[in-house]
């Protein structure tokens, strides 16, 4: 695949729940998730493995109430962003926020190779 096939189909999965299967298809084995602070682990998780325990991670602990997805928007010939709303409860505690997130993600050999997350965060 090329960048923008990547980048449509990224969005896509996230629009109709296949963003898991979607790791599989569209991510390189050595991929790096980059997180705007960090929440206990370290700002950085490197290898597909540890981006699918984070995925297992939020599912696990928020309840997504409402979510918008915007994008891709191009950039260059190797990146792009995809623009993450979202209305989430967590499940420990029920507190409920709205979120507003940016990814900027990385393509190299059809493949996505890096993903830095930008974001905004309000309890409701």
């Amino acid at each position: 695949m090329d960048m923008m096939q990547v980048g449509t189909e990224l969005v896509a999965g996230c629009r109709e729940g296949r963003a898991k299967e979607n790791l599989e298809r569209l991510y390189a084995a050595d991929a790096v998730s980059v997180e705007a602070v960090d929440m206990g682990q370290g700002r950085e998780t490197h290898g597909l493995d540890g981006i699918r325990a984070k995925h297992e991670w939020w599912e696990g602990a928020m309840e997504m109430l409402e979510a918008e997805v915007t994008g891709p928007m191009w950039h260059g010939d190797d990146r792009f962003a995809v623009i993450f709303r979202s209305k989430v409860k967590e499940t420990e505690t029920g507190k409920v926020s709205d979120m507003e997130e940016v990814g900027v993600y990385t393509v190299a050999d059809g493949k996505i190779v890096r993903e830095e997350f930008f974001y905004t965060y309000s309890e409701v």
